[in-house]
């Protein structure tokens, strides 16, 4: 790999630690905290992470209708509003501020996502590619590490603002490697010869599956770390559960990426998912600490997987605007997102349990597993190498 190649890669990492391994997701290791201080119950839970969901989802669909002329300002815009975001929950004490911010820091992790994986993508391989994505893992992994170390006698706010110290830096890292570096939309004059309908088509079952995975991995996502609390008295469970989240996910798109070119992106989409149903499911049925270790694990090793392969796929489908196709995918994503933590908060605040939540979703993840190989048929492999 060549120097600029590793820079952009490097940079691409440190966008996704800020707007997703930490903008996005510190809220599932910080909210047992918050939620012992009773600053809101897991009604108010939902209502927080679905605002953040929401704000990705509008994010993700501007992105789609927008003629972007400055890739480049548009990342620097969202890394600004991620850093501030995350410190500034720390900052504010009430419920109407956190839902504003967390609504902000959905919007600007979807610009990130979105902008820097366009950039990114233009310059490296498949499989350098699965590094990039597992920044969000590293991120992930690093606030699992950073929260106990930052909470002084379960000091919320103390984390909040040490996150976005570190989110700082690697902002700064991440303007520095990607900036100025094809900031308009580059156009790929690579066409291929499938069928307008068959590429329709088989994006319908991608947006499809890839919708469900948004609207079952996040009850997950967002309630891992509270239900291991709630069924172990391991001390640190929750940061120790979370850690293990981030570092199964390092690797992971490497691997499936890998696998992909071996088995096809069709194949190896549906096995991550269904895995993932599997490591949902795990905790819930046998409520201990071994079955929480083993569904973050599984967590851990599909969830950032399957958006490698879903946003690869899509890419390989509409090569000419990578942008846009992935704006689009990441929309269906985003709204199943959205509304899964607002279900699964009324479900656990209603029966006083994650049982309902949690198989609800294992079982929309295991239907968006099926939708692929049910969806996509032989005519369709016979014109896409990749399925």
């Amino acid at each position: 790999m060549g120097r600029r190649r590793l820079i952009v890669l490097l940079g691409g990492i440190a966008a996704l630690m800020v707007a997703m391994g930490i903008g996005r997701f510190a809220f599932t290791p910080i909210l047992p905290m918050m939620m012992d201080h009773h600053l809101f119950s897991a009604a108010g839970a939902g209502y927080l992470t679905s605002s953040n969901y929401l704000g990705y989802l509008i994010g993700a669909f501007v992105l789609t209708l927008v003629q972007v002329k400055s890739r480049s300002m548009l990342l620097f815009a969202g890394l600004i509003v991620s850093i501030a975001t995350t410190w500034g929950m720390g900052e504010f004490h009430n419920l109407e501020a956190w839902l504003v911010l967390r609504f902000l820091s959905g919007l600007a992790s979807a610009v990130v996502l979105i902008i820097a994986s366009s950039i990114v993508l233009d310059r490296l391989t498949a499989l350098q590619a699965g590094i990039f994505y597992g920044g969000v893992g590293a991120g992930i992994l690093l606030t699992g590490l950073s929260v106990p170390l930052l909470a002084r006698n379960g000091d919320w706010i103390e984390v909040w603002k040490g996150l976005g110290m570190i989110s700082l830096i690697l902002g700064l890292v991440a303007w520095y490697s990607l900036r100025d570096r094809h900031t308009g939309t580059k156009t790929i004059n690579s066409p291929h010869d499938h069928q307008p309908s068959a590429v329709r088509r088989v994006l319908i079952c991608l947006m499809i599956a890839y919708g469900l995975e948004g609207l079952g991995y996040i009850v997950t996502g967002t309630y891992l770390v509270a239900f291991a609390k709630a069924v172990s008295s391991i001390p640190n469970i929750a940061s120790l559960s979370w850690m293990l989240v981030g570092i199964a996910a390092v690797p992971s798109c490497v691997g499936w990426s890998m696998l992909a070119s071996r088995w096809g992106k069709k194949w190896t989409l549906t096995v991550t998912m269904l895995l993932q149903s599997i490591g949902i499911a795990i905790p819930a049925l046998i409520p201990s600490s071994i079955a929480v270790f083993a569904g973050a694990l599984l967590f851990g090793i599909t969830f950032m997987g399957i958006t490698t392969l879903s946003i690869s796929f899509a890419k390989d489908l509409y090569p000419q605007n990578n942008r846009k196709i992935i704006g689009l995918l990441t929309t269906f994503f985003g709204l199943g997102q959205m509304i899964g933590p607002l279900i699964a908060g009324i479900l656990i605040s209603g029966n006083g349990n994650y049982l309902t939540a949690l198989i609800g979703a294992a079982f929309i993840v295991f239907l968006g597993a099926l939708s692929l190989p049910l969806g996509i048929g032989r005519s369709d492999r016979k014109q896409f190498k990749q399925l």
